[in-house]
């Protein structure tokens, strides 16, 4: 079975008036003192003081994973708590902020180099990780699944504010990351080969600083032998985040399997795939989203059957069949993380309540 780790982006926020706050170092200070466990993975700095990221080891069994996430987000908060901050999983932030860039020397170039773009740019993703047996299964499994990553973004959307307006996206995380030269659905590459000249290709306009910034929603790891799938948000529920984690790994079986079977993967125009993520990051699963096979619009909830459907055998075999079609239940019931923030704001009319609200879900779901 595939092991599958997770990375966390979290915000730090005042807890009086809900304001990122620019405390990453502090934090982290105060998480280093921490002697609570939680877990085999590692706690540290992001693009901007005003967030963290949590990654877990990796894992089999979808409990552990689950433990282990929980740990981390009580562990964040912990440390946040001692800095005067609360840590928050929302995708951005629901009121306004002015960023401060983590004074690292990779991040000073960046910023040197992409100037408004990096200073707008507080957001937080769940990275998930999953287990590839060779670079070539990696590639293969890419080309395969990147028509169902829409899917993924449309059920952890958690991102509907920005800087104090109600954004009318589900996700406006992925809006403000496709800004970047890189990011967004993938091209078909058909091997580790022809991807790894892909890479090249894009170094050499001397565009990128490194290669960490080709910011693709689904890309082979260049640190660990994953498949890394970048495009879902911060979920603001724990059980959301390990529901992505094991579609995740469920869509890397399926895809590993047919290119194993040289079944081919769908011819679908990047263009194409990119129109089907941005329709999920403007509806989430409210509206409706492009049919992977057709990209003819359908209502949410039928596509994300259809995900369903295609990644059953994978599930069973993994043992996450019943965990997923529920926590998918539940998340067509209640909605997303988007839905909830909005909801809170419809019912109090405060921003900061909408941020009060997600820092007592982001320990406690």
């Amino acid at each position: 079975m595939r092991t599958v780790g997770v990375e966390e982006e979290l915000l730090l926020v005042d807890p009086q008036s809900g304001r990122p706050r620019a405390v990453a170092g502090q934090v982290l200070r105060h998480s280093g003192q921490d002697v609570g466990e939680a877990g085999g993975g590692s706690i540290g700095h992001e693009l901007q003081q005003e967030q963290l990221e949590t990654d877990t080891a990796p894992h089999t069994s979808m409990d552990d994973l689950r433990k282990e996430l929980c740990g981390w987000r009580a562990r964040a908060d912990r440390a946040a708590r001692a800095g005067g901050a609360r840590a928050l999983a929302s995708g951005t932030s629901p009121v306004h902020v002015d960023t401060h860039l983590v004074r690292d020397e990779r991040f000073v170039e960046i910023e040197e180099r992409y100037g408004l773009t990096v200073h707008e740019q507080l957001t937080c993703a769940c990275h998930v990780h999953v287990a590839v047996d060779s670079d070539d299964e990696a590639v293969g499994a890419m080309d395969r699944i990147r028509v169902w990553l829409p899917v993924l973004l449309a059920l952890s959307s958690n991102s509907p504010f920005w800087q104090g307006e109600d954004t009318r996206y589900a996700s406006f995380r992925w809006q403000a990351l496709s800004r970047w030269p890189t990011s967004g659905p993938t091209d078909l590459h058909g091997t580790a080969a022809a991807y790894r000249r892909h890479v090249e290709a894009l170094l050499a306009t001397e565009v990128l600083i490194d290669e960490g910034m080709v910011y693709a929603d689904a890309r082979p790891s260049h640190t660990y032998p994953t498949l890394e799938i970048r495009v879902a948000d911060v979920c603001w529920d724990v059980g959301d985040a390990v529901m992505v984690a094991a579609l995740c790994r469920a869509l890397v079986d399926t895809a590993a399997e047919e290119w194993r079977a040289e079944v081919a993967p769908s011819p679908a125009a990047t263009a194409m795939v990119r129109m089907a993520t941005w329709q999920a990051s403007r509806e989430g699963i409210g509206g409706r989203l492009l049919d992977p096979e057709t990209f003819r619009p359908r209502p949410a909830a039928e596509v994300v059957r259809s995900l369903l459907d295609h990644v059953r055998p994978a599930l069973e075999r993994n043992g996450d069949r019943d965990l997923v079609e529920e926590q998918v239940a539940a998340v067509l019931e209640r909605g997303t993380g988007a839905d909830r923030q909005r909801r809170v704001l419809a019912r109090t009319g405060s921003y900061v309540d909408v941020v009060a609200d997600l820092a007592r879900a982001t320990t406690t779901s």
